[in-house]
C-alpha cells in the first residue's frame, strides 16, 4: 500500500477532499484531479500532486490516469435541477472517457465508483438491500445518471475485468458540505421550511468520515471485487430530527407541517413553471425534494458490514454539529484536521 499512486476525481469537494487528506495519512502517493480556476479551499494544506483537468475533456484525462494503482472517482455533476444532458456530460459521458483511458493503465488494481443511494426507485424503503436494481428513469438528473453510470461501471467489469467497487452513500453531510445545508439553513432564515408528511420517516445520512472509511476498506478487500455497497450512518434519523436540529442550532421555531397529498400535487406546477421561466435554480418544491424530505429512505448496509467489515462511527449529532459550525463559520478551520474523526 505505500507509496501506491491513489488518484481522486472530484477532489475539491468534500468528499474528495476527505479522501485525499486520508490516502495521505495512509501513506499514498496522492494525484489530484482539479479543473482549472476551481475553488480549492477545501484542500488547503493538501500536499498531493495536482493534475489540473475536466471529466468534460477527454484530452486532460490521460495524464491524471498515467500510472495509477487506485481511483477514487468522487467527481460528478450534482443537484436536482437542470437537463438531464448536463449531468450525463460529466456523470456518463465523463466517466466513459476516463474507463476509455485506464483500459491501458496496467497498474490500475482498484477503481472506486462513488455513486448514491438515489439510484434506487423513487419510493419508501424499508431495509432495501443491493439485490434491488437502479431505476433508470428517476426523478431528476443526477439520480437518473449515477444510475446509468453505475451500468457502464458494471459492463466494463464484465468485458474488461474493471477491478471496480461500487459504493451507494446516501445524503452525505460533514463539514465543508456546500449544497444542501447552506440552502437549508437560508431556507430556515427566510422561514420557509416546513414538515412534509409524516415527519417520522427516516432519512439516509451518511456522515462525510463514514463514506470514507467504507471507500477504504473497499480498496483493502479482495472480497469487494466487482461489488456493490449501501452506505450509511448506523443510527438514521427521523425528518423530525432532521430538521429540528437545525431549528435548534439556528433558533428557529418547529417548522409547520404540509400535508403530502398537497405537497405532491404543488411540485409538478412548480416545477413546470420553473421549467418555462427558464429557471437556474429549483422551485422551492420539487419531486427530488419530496423524496429527500418525505419518503421512508431505510437502505440495509448489512452487505458493507458483513464483507467489508463496516463500522459506522460517526453518529448524526455530532456530525451535523460540525457540518453547522462549518457552514455557519463558527469553526472555519474544523477541514483543516478533516474532523475530529477522519484519522482512525
Amino acid at each position: 500500500m505505500p507509496n501506491e499512486k491513489l488518484l481522486v476525481t472530484g477532489a475539491t469537494g468534500m468528499v474528495g477532499s476527505f479522501v485525499a487528506r486520508r490516502a495521505i495519512d495512509l501513506g499514498y502517493n496522492v494525484r489530484l484531479l482539479v479543473r482549472p480556476n476551481s475553488d480549492r479551499t477545501l484542500l488547503e494544506g493538501v500536499d498531493a500532486e495536482y493534475v489540473e483537468g475536466d471529466l468534460g475533456d477527454y484530452d486532460s484525462l490521460p495524464a491524471a490516469l498515467a500510472g495509477v494503482d487506485i481511483v477514487v472517482h468522487s467527481g460528478a455533476h450534482i443537484g436536482d435541477w437542470g437537463p438531464a444532458e448536463k449531468y450525463r456530460a460529466i456523470n456518463v459521458v465523463g466517466l466513459e472517457h476516463m474507463l476509455t483511458v485506464v483500459e491501458h493503465e496496467e497498474r490500475l488494481k482498484r477503481w472506486i465508483q462513488v455513486s448514491s443511494l438515489g439510484v434506487y426507485p423513487a419510493r419508501h424503503h424499508y431495509g432495501t438491500d443491493e439485490t434491488t436494481p437502479p431505476d433508470l428513469t428517476g426523478l431528476d438528473g443526477y439520480t437518473r445518471t449515477k444510475a446509468e453510470a453505475e451500468v457502464l461501471v458494471n459492463q466494463h467489469i464484465g468485458r474488461f475485468s474493471l477491478p471496480a467497487v461500487i459504493v451507494r452513500p446516501g445524503f452525505i453531510y460533514g463539514p465543508g458540505e456546500r449544497h444542501v445545508i447552506p440552502r437549508l439553513i437560508q431556507k430556515f432564515e427566510s422561514g420557509v421550511v416546513k414538515f412534509i408528511g409524516d415527519p417520522k420517516k427516516v432519512l439516509n445520512n451518511t456522515h462525510v468520515s463514514n463514506l470514507v472509511d467504507a471507500i477504504f476498506l473497499a480498496i483493502d478487500s479482495e472480497k469487494a471485487l466487482g461489488q456493490t455497497y449501501n452506505i450509511r450512518d448506523e443510527r438514521l434519523v427521523t425528518r423530525e430530527e432532521y430538521l429540528m436540529t437545525f431549528a435548534d442550532y439556528l433558533g428557529k421555531p418547529r417548522p409547520a407541517r404540509v400535508p403530502l397529498w398537497l405537497a405532491t400535487t404543488a411540485a409538478p406546477v412548480m416545477e413546470g413553471f420553473a421549467k418555462l421561466r427558464g429557471a437556474t435554480q429549483p422551485p422551492l418544491l420539487t419531486k427530488a425534494a419530496i423524496k429527500f424530505m418525505a419518503l421512508n429512505l431505510d437502505f440495509s448496509i448489512e452487505k458493507a458490514k458483513r464483507e467489508l467489515g463496516y463500522q459506522p462511527q460517526v453518529d448524526f449529532q455530532d456530525g451535523m454539529r460540525e457540518a453547522l459550525d462549518w457552514a455557519t463559520g463558527k469553526r472555519p478551520a474544523a477541514l483543516r484536521g478533516t474532523g475530529a474523526h477522519a484519522n482512525r
